[in-house]
């Protein structure tokens, strides 16, 4: 079990942040203090309710050998002993390290795979069920860059996605998502399988990476308007290539100034996913497990409309509620991802 020094420090340094932050904390950052404050509150509370359990059993043990209160204990111990394995995992859990980059925003990508038109209309529908789940979590969804085909379909689509844990919750979505249904294209009523590639990168800071003004070639161009609507052609749109590692990034807003500000933003995101993903493969080289690893290369899911169903490969789980799904109601796939994936941190722990 967890040694209780670890336990007292924790505790320890929680109330130190809660005695800076009621003093105004003179010359702190009361921004750091506050975010250290709030990743500690939700462990502290585990700690309190696990030390609050061994207390009523201590108590309730001692019962034991007083006569008139023995009835009593004989009651309440077994319950307080069948709670003890559930609390030690809850407070287990709590003390796993953070990834630094769950509280972030996210820079969302969407690209369909293989299956031509269809791939790239599924590719829609997975935009607009990442939307529906901005939504609901009251998170502010904005397309920073969008290619759609002549059939409403998509090309290439990259959302910004803003709110509370974004990164925590979507980043097991990165991975190949393939669709199996009957196309509306198709008039044989066929089956088709096709599929579309998802890519959740936490927004870089620009603490994590610093980009040499040499190692970068900006060009502009015109910005073509949907349907030659626009007459006013400006070179507006702003193309960066990043020299050492070739990486490309595009923006074609109305505003030349907020495209090179938008285009470095996603430039520096896709920089810090390289260089997470380098450290992550480093680190769990020997880890076989997918969960969490944002391998873009693996088959995560399948969405099968003809039985309504939607199975996620990494964990075996299968919903009969596609249409839900679809509608942004993946809170259930996401849970049971997130506890998967803590599962294997605490085995990976033990062993």
């Amino acid at each position: 079990m967890v040694p209780f020094e670890r336990l007292e420090q924790i505790t320890q340094r929680f109330e130190f942040l809660e005695a800076q932050m009621a003093d105004g904390a003179a010359g702190a950052d009361i921004a750091a203090l506050a975010k250290e404050y709030s990743d500690l509150k939700p462990v502290v509370e585990q700690i309190q309710a696990y030390r609050q359990l061994l207390a009523d059993l201590e108590e309730a043990e001692a019962m034991m050998d007083d006569p008139d209160m023995r009835e009593l204990a004989e009651e309440e111990l077994p319950a307080l002993k069948e709670q003890l394995p559930e609390a030690e995992k809850a407070l287990q859990i709590a003390l796993l390290p953070k990834d630094a980059a769950d509280a972030r925003p996210a820079m969302i990508e969407i690209r369909p795979g293989t299956g031509g038109d269809e791939a790239a209309l599924f590719a829609g529908d997975l935009l607009r069920m990442y939307q529906r789940y901005s939504e609901a979590r009251g998170w502010k969804f904005e397309i920073i860059e969008e290619n759609a085909t002549e059939l409403g379909g998509i090309k290439e689509v990259v959302g910004h996605i803003k709110g509370e844990n974004v990164f925590a919750r979507l980043k097991y979505e990165s991975g190949v998502h393939r669709v199996q249904r009957v196309p509306s294209t198709e008039s044989g009523g066929r089956i088709h399988t096709s599929a579309a590639t998802v890519a959740v990168l936490p927004e870089a800071e620009d603490v994590d990476i610093q980009i040499d003004a040499n190692d970068l070639r900006i060009d502009t161009m015109r910005s073509s308007g949907a349907g030659g609507q626009h007459v006013n052609t400006t070179d507006s749109a702003v193309r960066i290539t990043h020299l050492p590692t070739g990486l490309v990034v595009t923006s074609s807003e109305k505003s030349q100034h907020r495209n090179r500000e938008i285009a470095m933003q996603v430039l520096k995101t896709r920089l810090y996913d390289l260089e997470r993903q380098r450290i992550d493969s480093e680190r769990s080289a020997d880890r076989k497990s997918q969960v969490g690893s944002g391998d873009r290369s693996e088959r995560i899911r399948t969405y099968n409309f003809p039985q309504g169903r939607m199975t996620d490969h990494r964990i075996n789980l299968t919903l009969y509620k596609l249409d839900q799904v679809m509608q942004g109601d993946i809170d259930e796939i996401v849970d049971a991802l997130t506890a998967d994936d803590q599962a294997a941190q605490l085995a990976d722990m033990q062993g």
